[in-house]
């Protein structure tokens, strides 16, 4: 008993690690669309400095939550009923968000223009209309073979694996500042994959960097602080002298190397968080699956460009509130958008949770129980 309750501690603790994780993802949006941050070229200033320091702790976001995924994932089996969803979760953002907003008399035209543009709404996944969704569902279709390879090999092997697709997705990258043709900057499933096995051998063999939470802590807020360093170095030196104006961004790309350190010590620092019962874990329970649902309201093609300046409307722009104003105008903005966003998943979980108790019993879902059984 004592073991099973530690298991499900540690399950909630990561459900709050995930919460968290998407407020870090929506602070970063909100960061790059309002123009508070550091840019080649682009203007500085005390809040811009803090908005860097806010994205270099927050920049671990995504890798976090891929970090969760493999680590529950590699262990779990694979079930396609688990793609459909998702994939329909998607289509019901891309396609009912510009249907209301036209109803509504509000412009829906964020993506492109003619056939390509409805192309985007019907196909999110194929257009990258939401590139993180679509890396994940790609790389859940691969679980199967990887949970299979990790499992068939030894530690040894293992750690030669994920060892040289890092030096490949990551390593070279964070030392030579000069841009490759085929680095994407973390955006693509193809690091989504290494950051899997990266979690996956953490859940069979345990890491040295995050055996305590001391270290785990030190090694998220050692590696932020490296980023926020090394960004606001490289910004005074290409403002001095027009260098490196491409290389002062590595630093918050998610396959850099401090990027990933920083979200394999955030990671394990969740371990040994302990959640009293209560009104808190119950709160954490709802709101955790809800997430998801959360960046695709906010990251919609027609609102990912629009959501700042309708927030703006209401508070004033954040550029001249001064720094305590620029701390008051994020956490608003931010909060704001993941009560809305929850709210709207809210709704449309319980639609398909009705959908689902009306097709359980259909010939299409004891046809899809049937290919599940077989994994």
């Amino acid at each position: 008993m004592g073991k099973e309750r530690g298991r499900k501690e540690r399950l909630i603790n990561y459900e709050l690690l995930r919460i968290i994780a998407m407020l870090m993802v929506i602070t970063l949006h909100y960061l790059s669309h309002t123009g508070m941050l550091l840019t080649a070229g682009g203007e500085g200033g005390s809040s811009r400095v803090l908005g860097m320091l806010t994205e270099s702790f927050c920049i671990v976001a995504v890798n976090v939550y891929v970090l969760i995924s493999g680590y529950f994932l590699s262990e779990a089996g694979f079930k396609i009923k688990r793609v459909l969803i998702l994939v329909c979760q998607v289509l019901f953002y891309a396609i009912l968000i510009p249907l209301i907003m036209t109803g509504a008399g509000l412009s829906a035209n964020g993506g492109e223009e003619g056939i390509y543009g409805l192309i985007q709404y019907v196909f999110p996944l194929q257009t990258e209309h939401y590139w993180f969704a679509a890396s994940y569902v790609y790389l859940y279709l691969f679980t199967p073979l990887l949970n299979i390879a990790v499992k068939g090999m030894g530690k040894r092997q293992l750690q030669i694996t994920i060892g040289g697709l890092l030096l490949l997705f990551c390593g070279w990258k964070s030392i030579v500042p000069v841009h490759f043709v085929m680095d994407r900057a973390g955006y693509d499933f193809g690091w989504f994959l290494c950051v899997y096995l990266v979690a996956a051998y953490i859940r069979r063999y345990g890491c040295r960097l995050i055996q305590d939470a001391k270290r785990a802590w030190g090694l998220y807020v050692g590696s932020a602080l490296l980023i926020f360093a090394m960004g606001t170095g490289l910004y005074m030196i290409n403002r001095r002298t027009g260098q490196f104006a491409y290389y002062m961004e590595v630093p918050y790309h998610y396959n850099f190397v401090f990027c990933l350190l920083g979200a394999v010590g955030l990671f394990g620092a969740f371990r040994y968080v302990r959640i009293p019962e209560g009104r808190w874990k119950r709160l954490i329970c709802r709101l955790s699956p809800l997430t998801f649902g959360v960046y695709l309201f906010h990251e919609h093609i027609d609102i990912r460009n629009e959501w700042t300046g309708w927030i703006e409307d209401f508070i004033g722009p954040v550029a001249q509130t001064g720094i305590g104003g620029f701390i008051l105008h994020l956490c608003l903005s931010v909060f704001a958008v993941y009560i809305a966003g929850s709210f709207i998943d809210g709704i449309r979980l319980n639609i398909f949770r009705f959908v689902g108790r009306y097709l359980e019993n259909t010939k299409i879902a004891g046809a899809i129980r049937k290919l599940d059984g077989e994994w």
